[in-house]
């Protein structure tokens, strides 16, 4: 129980659960928005406005920076997955999903011509993302990672 007590209490991992949560209460808030359309997937799903994977590594490294400074293993460590993070989100993640909208399009196609292909074969389609969705999940999570530390320095308890 004290690992746990503590690790809710570390404003690092604070501030990169928090990056991760607001990403996707604001990308399903977005989705429904834009569709018209409540889907839980949204909340957990990879993919969309704004990257929760960026937001996430983001307010890690923002709060590891507060935390131990620019100067620091912590913070070079955390910057350092972050760029890979968001540089694999725009790159193979992005061309993943790109892949799998063509051949569910191929898949569409040959169901149409007769071949015994269920719905469940389906590819997931949104698993990366574009420049813009990636950025904006880095700007919030260093926003939220500035407010989660400010909160907890001042003594509020997050969870």
């Amino acid at each position: 129980m004290i690992f746990l007590k503590e690790l809710i209490q570390n404003p690092v991992f604070v501030a990169a659960v928090m990056g991760w949560f607001v990403a996707q209460v604001l990308k399903t808030i977005i989705h429904f928005m834009i569709h018209k359309e409540f889907l839980w997937e949204r909340m957990v799903g990879s993919g969309g406005m704004p990257s929760s994977h960026s937001a996430t590594v983001c307010g890690l490294a923002t709060a590891a920076g507060i935390r131990y400074g620019g100067g620091s293993f912590e913070f070079a460590i955390a910057v350092i997955l972050a760029i890979i993070v968001m540089h694999d989100a725009m790159g193979v993640r992005r061309e993943t999903g790109i892949q799998a909208r063509v051949l569910n399009e191929m898949m569409a196609l040959f169901r149409e011509m007769g071949t015994k292909m269920s719905m469940e074969d389906k590819l997931k389609e949104f698993v990366g993302h574009t420049p813009l969705q990636v950025w904006m999940g880095a700007i919030l999570g260093i926003i939220t990672g500035l407010i989660t530390c400010q909160l907890m320095i001042a003594g509020y308890q997050i969870f």
